[in-house]
């Protein structure tokens, strides 16, 4: 979890270290104990399937891996002279047992073959690994183990329980679907009650979550004008509505996994959003527009609610 690891990484001075039985070689790691049990087989399989839509996931034995990747660019054109990008990873590795431990490490930057022009590379890393951490223990079985453990070790009730992990684990991301759903219960010899159904991405949309990084990557494209308010735009290609790439420049949705679900539209207090039709685009032809962008208050209630993980907010500083 990100707060609570903020003291428990150790930068280490020897090339290959040791942490009980885990052999981890790098240059940084974290490792976090979890007063949780996590020991049956369906447990583990239910984390694994829970996030794999999200993250690359893979489980050996009583150990659960979660890899997330990205791509570093050394200059926004893509055709300038000089041009080299890289794919970047970092793992954290999640192993399961009558306690947890999750554990990442982050390696030099020549294990990717050396690219000395990609910038922040360990601070990126760190961070990833951290949202992991989180958006796993935020949206699995693992986050009820946890608030039942808090509840017995704070003495405090369910709301003060979930309050503490959502403090807890400040970078997770929201993944629809994550916990295994419970079986429909008859009622009075009725009908079975109606589960609901996950949703679906469609065919040629591109899945989220949103790169973060985006302003730093790609390039800024023709804006958009409304009433009182010029929305800047990132990776757009032409007017036709098949790239759309990014829309607002601190209130950020990627169009092109925004599936119009309407969830930001009905969770945001100040109606930033309204409904623009926009045929011929793969997720969906119609986008909410962030059209009252500077009425924004940072709440974060659209990020927090967006299924694919279409929307990135960027807190303005005064």
């Amino acid at each position: 979890m990100s707060l609570l690891l903020k003291d428990r990484v150790w930068s280490m001075e020897a090339p290959t270290a040791k942490r009980g039985v885990y052999p981890l070689h790098g240059f940084k790691l974290g490792l976090y104990r979890l007063p949780i049990t996590v020991d049956e087989p369906t447990d583990i399989q239910s984390i694994h399937d829970g996030l794999k839509k999200t993250f690359e996931m893979d489980a050996y034995a009583d150990r659960i891996y979660m890899t997330y990747r990205w791509t570093e660019k050394s200059m926004p054109d893509e055709d300038a002279p000089g041009y080299e990008e890289v794919e970047l990873s970092v793992t954290v590795e999640i192993v399961t047992g009558e306690v947890v431990d999750i554990i990442y490490q982050i390696f030099p930057i020549e294990k990717f073959g050396d690219p000395q022009w990609v910038k922040d590379y360990r601070k990126k890393a760190d961070y990833f690994a951290k949202m992991m951490i989180d958006t796993a223990l935020r949206n699995t079985v693992m986050g009820d183990k946890m608030i039942e453990a808090l509840k017995k070790r704070e003495k405090i009730g369910d709301k003060e329980g979930y309050e503490r992990l959502l403090e807890l684990t400040p970078l997770a991301k929201i993944v629809p679907n994550a916990k295994p759903k419970p079986k429909p219960v008859a009622k009075s010899g009725g009908p079975a009650a109606p589960i609901e159904e996950e949703i679906e991405v469609p065919d040629g949309a591109k899945p989220g979550p949103i790169d973060i990084e985006f302003k730093s990557h790609t390039k800024t494209s023709k804006p958009y004008a409304v009433e009182g308010h010029t929305i800047k735009t990132w990776g757009r290609k032409g007017e036709d509505n098949q790239v759309m790439g990014v829309w607002g420049e601190f209130v950020s949705v990627d169009y092109d996994i925004c599936v119009a679900d309407g969830a930001c539209i009905d969770a945001c207090p100040v109606d930033v959003y309204e409904w623009f039709d926009t045929p011929g685009n793969a997720a969906s032809d119609k986008k909410p527009l962030m059209s009252k962008e500077p009425d924004c208050i940072f709440c974060l209630a659209c990020e927090g609610v967006c299924p694919p993980q279409a929307i990135k907010i960027f807190e303005q500083k005064s």
